[in-house]
């Protein structure tokens, strides 16, 4: 699997989501399995690129290649700009975003809003092509099937990005108007996939090793993205490779590993954000992690009430060495899309 001459090291990616898949997130999700990440969506306008979350967004210290950051906007010329704004930072793709289903995003129309006004969806893709190129930089984008039921044209802008030099397309089984709700579909990505020759990426409802395995096969895609399903649960990306492997089911992981991971992932995720701010961002990561097990709704709630680092740390390393004198793994997970993310919360919404 290559993006352009980058090679990756799997065909299983996560998808950025906003507040979600930061530089800790990336980091870990990458040591448990996923061949690819890309970061939170980082916008367009030049005067929020000097802002605190625009600079954490684009903090990639210490992270292993290949480097991916998404941009977003509704302008050629500045996309352009924050393209080469993130080249010189250290990004060795540009992802561009034609997938949000924000209303705070769409309202603006950019994210999957783009879709509707095709012209200037490919001269923005033109744009950064021809900003990147010049570097050595590939440019990828994601979107989904379209902006509604009877507006579906995935296929034909899918043409189009590739003319003007897209090296990979992601698409999301969804339109912009379905937001998260119903069913992923995959006959438009098979149809995406048919109609193009550079890779194709499927996402959308991807939550277990048999759904990646089926979801390849109808789609022919080259490459799966999950996002939600690894929310609490990145070691999903190992299972998913295993069982395409051999067939068979990894065993959920040891009470003991997930509590070592768990811990880690938050003293970088305080590293990156600080006190003030880390302890309650963690708030919705730990919730993740304990949201199928025992105990885990009083925990959480107890969680939510806590403001000092080392007593969240602390607490978390608590709960899980009482759970692990009950069992050595954790329950199988379930089979369900994952946390449930609502269109209007932006910190949760799957770009």
């Amino acid at each position: 699997m290559h993006i352009g001459h980058i090679p990756l090291a799997n065909r299983f990616f996560v998808a950025p989501m906003a507040g979600v898949t930061d530089r800790p997130f990336r980091q870990l999700c990458k040591r448990l399995g996923a061949g690819y990440a890309v970061s939170e969506m980082v916008t367009s306008r030049k005067d929020l690129w000097a802002s605190l979350k625009t600079s954490r967004r684009a903090n990639h210290a210490g992270e292993p290649g290949p480097i991916a950051v998404q941009i977003a906007g509704t302008d050629a010329a500045m996309m352009a700009e924050a393209a080469l704004y993130n080249v010189e930072r250290g990004a060795q793709i540009i992802d561009i975003n034609m997938g949000c289903p924000a209303k705070k995003v769409c309202n603006k129309w950019a994210g999957s809003a783009l879709m509707q006004n095709e012209a200037l969806a490919v001269e923005i893709a033109a744009a950064v092509v021809a900003a990147c190129a010049p570097h050595g930089v590939p440019v990828t984008l994601k979107m989904r099937t379209g902006w509604c039921q009877q507006q579906k044209n995935a296929v034909q802008l899918a043409r189009r990005f590739e003319a003007v030099g897209v090296q990979m397309l992601t698409v999301h089984g969804r339109t912009r108007e379905q937001g998260y709700k119903g069913q992923a579909e995959y006959d438009t990505i098979a149809a995406v996939k048919a109609a193009v020759a550079v890779p194709v990426v499927a996402n959308g409802d991807i939550t277990s090793p048999e759904k990646a395995r089926a979801v390849l096969a109808q789609t022919g895609a080259d490459a799966i993205m999950v996002g939600r399903a690894a929310q609490g649960r990145p070691w999903i990306f190992r299972e998913i490779a295993h069982y395409l492997a051999t067939g068979e089911q990894l065993a959920p992981p040891l009470v003991a590993e997930v509590r070592r991971l768990l811990l880690e992932h938050l003293q970088d995720h305080y590293g990156l954000y600080g006190a003030a701010s880390g302890v309650r961002s963690a708030r919705k990561h730990i919730a993740w992690y304990v949201r199928d097990l025992p105990g885990g709704e009083v925990f959480r709630q107890r969680i939510n009430t806590m403001e000092d680092c080392a007593a969240q740390w602390q607490a978390v390393a608590d709960f899980f060495d009482a759970l692990g004198d009950s069992m050595d793994r954790l329950p199988p997970a379930r089979d369900d899309a994952g946390p449930q993310t609502r269109e209007s919360t932006h910190e949760q919404t799957q770009y």
